[in-house]
């Protein structure tokens, strides 16, 4: 499979541009290039003009902030046929946040400029992907309203699962981290996980969760 059509089926994975077809979905990928990064090294930082989407073809990006004691909060992480920075390509606003390689990575590279003239050639594709937005904001408004509705364990258990579907049984993230994802105190969310830690479902180490039982910790996300 070559390159452009390796980011085509990650285009299609997301769900901006999911609707479209595939021949829309190669013309945009046929725009992309790669870029490589070598661990540790900053992709974009927080204040960087919003020119280019990313995907990654391998390797990991941490999406990252910085707390009020100078420490640093990783956000999101980014693993191979994640899709990121979708909204900037398209707006060109500031980044929000920085984004750093977590290991050796390899990514495709949507730039801004290329992307917006090719909206400009294909408005059919241009509406399409105006009514995908719209949708992406009533499912970030469902979210909204899950994270203050929903009690923790079930934000937790969801959490989790979303992160063991991108990296597996062993989920690498700190439980600071984890409280930031699902909106609640460090200490609540150590709470919890100690209580699953003694039922078996997860186990608890420096830097990573080792999650044993995906089964009851889907069945508890699905709050049945």
């Amino acid at each position: 499979m070559s390159k452009q059509a390796e980011f085509a089926v990650i285009l299609k994975m997301n769900p901006m541009f999911a609707d479209l077809g595939s021949d829309e979905l190669q013309r945009i990928s046929n725009l992309c290039h790669t870029q490589h990064l070598s661990s540790g090294e900053v992709l974009f930082q927080k204040g960087d003009p919003g020119n280019a989407l990313f995907g990654v073809r391998r390797g990991q990006i941490r999406i990252e902030t910085g707390a009020t004691d100078g420490s640093r909060l990783t956000l999101n992480f980014m693993g191979p046929g994640d899709l990121f920075g979708e909204v900037a390509v398209l707006d060109g606003q500031e980044r929000t946040a920085d984004a750093t390689a977590g290991e050796t990575t390899e990514l495709f590279v949507l730039r801004r400029e290329d992307f917006l003239s090719f909206l400009e050639r294909e408005p059919k594709v241009a509406i399409k992907i105006i009514q995908l937005l719209c949708q992406r904001i009533r499912w970030q408004s469902e979210r909204m309203e899950e994270s203050v509705l929903q009690p923790l364990p079930i934000r937790l258990a969801r959490r989790l699962c979303a992160l063991a579907e991108d990296f597996g049984s062993e989920v690498h993230i700190s439980q600071e981290q984890l409280g930031v994802f699902v909106g609640a105190a460090r200490e609540s969310v150590n709470r919890q996980l100690q209580s699953w830690r003694k039922d078996k479902i997860l186990d608890l180490q420096r830097g990573r969760i080792l999650l044993h039982d995906l089964t009851r910790l889907n069945t508890i996300a699905r709050n049945e």
